[in-house]
């Protein structure tokens, strides 16, 4: 257990190849992503789940 969480550490800390910058315009191209498609996310993730529902309805009936 140990190891592994070494190794995600190790891996998280390495920035080889990716700047400071990089790493926060992707945050803010993610955000922006988010705050433009917000009404579509949440219509989208209400169908998977009322189709969840009633998938799991139908099997333990």
């Amino acid at each position: 257990m140990r190891r592994k969480f070494n190794k995600l550490k190790k891996l998280w800390k390495d920035t080889s190849g990716m700047g400071t910058v990089e790493m926060i315009l992707i945050i803010v191209v993610l955000i922006g992503l988010v705050l433009i498609f917000k009404t579509q996310i949440r219509e989208l993730a209400a169908t998977i789940f009322e189709k969840i529902s009633a998938d799991s309805a139908a099997i333990l009936s």
